[in-house]
């Protein structure tokens, strides 16, 4: 990289003598010298050659991008507008769900021993090798305020190592011998990975007793009164399909980069969320923390394991049977955040391929549907899609990581001020206000989402194209209290202290495992060190030689894509 920009430097400090660095030929002082002439001659030639390319082919391809690119930022502009000034009104009017849909606490009115009346919950918790969060998750749920006799907890653990199939199993046993009502279910294999599991689990004979379903990820965390806040609208408004909650962060100040996960997470939530279900009764099934009508879920078709985002599927298919869906943003379950870049990457990729994928397999059909209005039609091609899953990336990208950099290269390109400046600056404006006490890391948190749209640029295409990693399924690792305790080796056998006649799954062993540490070069992630490098070589064009005051910000930006190459993002999990 040093003798890139070492080269660089040269260059632009001859370039720079002159006039029009592209056309002028450099002036060569008489050498006596045939090896010097020829030298010179050879530069000449070289530089004539770029400065016809920059020409001929650079600056027209450059004007092309950047007013494509202006008018997908208008887009982007509108599509905030609108749905921030919906949140605003929700806000300013108070227009809570449960004003604008019928809510009333469920038994209120009758004796406090008729259980009879609520209805009856299945609760689904999806799991695969969570050793470090289990117990997080299946606690919450046994503690849920409702009676333990119109309530079933579902376990579905997928999970391929047998120690933390053994772990699972026991805390389910020790919930059962408190006297509630969980179940364990196993499958022996893992076809269709998360949809496959809740498919299985719905064959059940006990779910056909049940009414809805509570979903949530092993890191998620109810309150006890989750299902008293979130029932009644299910109970009271046939045509609601899905009750979704907000997400709240156990670890959001773990490090940086969960606090730059928290100011996009939260955007999503009050602002996307609140205004697809308060304009349109429509938003993207978040996968967990959310309330199913499991008749809704028959008349969709039920679990589809053709994308890497099943939730988003049913999503969409339930809404195009005519299924209304709520966002209650006063509800709030504890989660986790991905706090290594490892793992951040992985999740990213599959939020990144799977709607692009599920748009490719579902555009056809939602131009077909007879049931919704074409005004729905268009929100979800448009809004929902187009926008939201696929141009926002490659604006982010190709816009303000590429096109604005080589605008060095082109001093007779012009970029407005209003999509240099302004529409950039409006946008993050009302992202970032959401999240108050993170607004100081808004310059960190932009330059890290700019070097992060390279990442979810390719994962996208690569959904649309449904080429390699398209169905790739990779669980988002769960460090819980790993980096604040060191590990537990030895598998305990609880079945012991309930009194259970149980084999373990595993022999418990006393010896040690230890973990492989990573080789550095392992960790590099070379697209974003390239494109850190052309980015330093922009940066520094400009600085010594067109001075349009561009390296400031491009400058800035290389680092970010540096440092996320380097992989110096989140923490680090220490071997042991």
């Amino acid at each position: 990289m040093a003798a890139v920009v070492a080269a660089l430097l040269f260059i632009s400090a001859g370039v720079a003598a002159a006039r029009d660095p592209f056309t002028v030929q450099p002036q060569i002082k008489p050498s006596s010298t045939y090896s010097f002439r020829h030298a010179s001659g050879v530069f000449a030639g070289v530089w004539s050659a770029v400065g016809w390319g920059r020409a001929t082919l650079l600056v027209p391809a450059l004007r092309v991008t950047i007013y494509v690119c202006l008018v997908m930022l208008a887009m982007q502009i509108a599509e905030k507008t609108f749905v921030g000034c919906v949140t605003l009104c929700v806000k300013l009017f108070r227009r809570k769900p449960e004003k604008v849909y019928q809510w009333k606490p469920i038994g209120e009115d009758s004796s406090e021993k008729d259980s009879s009346v609520f209805p009856m919950v299945l609760v689904q918790i999806p799991m695969y090798n969570e050793k470090e969060v289990y117990k997080l998750s299946i606690g919450a749920a046994c503690r849920l305020s409702w009676p333990r006799d119109r309530f079933v907890v579902q376990v579905l653990d997928d999970s391929t190592d047998l120690a933390v199939k053994e772990l699972v199993m026991a805390e389910c046993e020790m919930w059962a011998a408190e006297g509630m009502n969980i179940k364990y279910e196993v499958r022996d294999n893992r076809k269709g990975y998360k949809a496959g599991a809740l498919k299985e689990g719905m064959k059940h004979n006990y779910v056909q007793n049940c009414e809805y379903i509570a979903m949530f990820d092993a890191d998620f965390q109810p309150e006890p009164d989750f299902l008293q806040r979130t029932i009644p609208f299910l109970v009271h408004n046939p045509r609601i399909a899905l009750v979704q909650s907000r997400w709240m962060f156990v670890n959001a100040g773990e490090c940086l980069m969960t606090r730059m996960q928290e100011m996009s997470l939260n955007y999503h939530f009050k602002v996307e969320q609140e205004g697809g279900s308060s304009s349109f009764a429509f938003f993207g099934y978040n996968g967990t923390a959310g309330v199913w009508r499991i008749s809704a879920i028959a008349d969709a078709g039920g679990w589809y394991d053709r994308t890497t985002v099943e939730d988003m599927d049913l999503a969409v298919r339930a809404t195009l049977k005519g299924w209304k869906f709520v966002y209650v943003g006063d509800v709030k379950v504890k989660s986790e955040l991905p706090s290594t870049f490892k793992a951040y990457r992985f999740q990213q990729h599959r939020w990144s391929c799977g709607p692009a994928n599920l748009f490719r397999k579902m555009a056809r059909e939602i131009v077909s549907n007879k049931t919704v209005s074409w005004w729905m039609k268009f929100y979800l091609l448009y809004h929902f899609f187009l926008l939201g899953k696929v141009l926002v990336h490659t604006l982010t990208f190709v816009y303000f990581c590429t096109a604005i950099p080589l605008a060095a290269f082109a001093p007779e390109v012009e970029i407005p001020k209003w999509g240099l400046v302004y529409a950039p600056l409006a946008i993050t404006i009302l992202k970032a206000i959401e999240t108050p006490r993170s607004l100081h890391l808004t310059v960190f948190w932009v330059l890290f989402e700019n070097a992060m749209s390279m990442h979810r640029l390719k994962a996208a295409v690569i959904g649309l194209l449904e080429a390699g990693r398209a169905n790739e399924w990779v669980v988002t690792e769960k460090l819980g209290d790993a980096l604040k305790a060191k590990p537990t080796v030895q598998v305990l056998d609880k079945s012991e202290t309930l009194g259970v006649d149980r084999e373990p799954l595993l022999p418990i062993s006393s010896k040690p495992s230890y973990k492989t540490t990573t080789r550095f070069w392992k960790r590099l992630h070379m697209p974003e060190l390239v494109w850190g490098v052309l980015l330093v070589c922009c940066g520094f064009y400009d600085m010594f030689v067109t001075k349009r005051s561009y390296f400031v910000y491009v400058l800035l930006q290389a680092a970010a894509f540096l440092v996320t190459g380097f992989d110096f993002v989140g923490t680090h999990v220490p071997s042991f």
